[in-house]
């Protein structure tokens, strides 16, 4: 079975996720993106009979939810990268505002790019 995509969002303090599976959508919360995959898993055997081993799932997160999700980010920093206002992508991270598909693509390409430099990263220990 190829990866599903579960989408994660964040809303009213909780985490909610959203599958597409064959003509049903599957939808549930938790406190924990672990957690909100087995919820979801279960949604899956139960409806679709599928078993739980056998799901792998594809993360997209919303803006909101990455930046809870990976908290070490830098708003600041992912901002200037992204050639976004700071202001403007903390309105986007705190879900006061949301994010048109470009800037969320902009947004993600910076992480991405910091994150490709990092994997370069080497350290040196005398």
């Amino acid at each position: 079975m190829k990866p599903l995509k579960l989408i994660v969002e964040k809303s009213q303090g909780e985490l909610w996720g959203r599958v597409q599976y064959e003509d049903d959508l599957l939808v549930t919360n938790a406190r924990t993106v672990e957690s909100l995959e087995r919820k979801m898993k279960t949604l899956l055997k139960d409806f679709h009979e599928v078993e739980p081993k056998e799901v792998q799932f594809e993360r997209h997160y919303d803006l909101t939810s990455v930046f809870e999700k990976f908290d070490y980010l830098k708003i600041s920093t992912i901002a200037e990268r992204a050639e976004i206002n700071a202001t403007l992508l903390r309105q986007y991270a705190s879900g006061i505002k949301h994010p048109s598909a470009k800037q969320a693509k902009k947004v993600e390409q910076a992480i991405h790019k910091i994150g490709a430099e990092l994997s370069k990263l080497a350290v040196y220990a005398p």
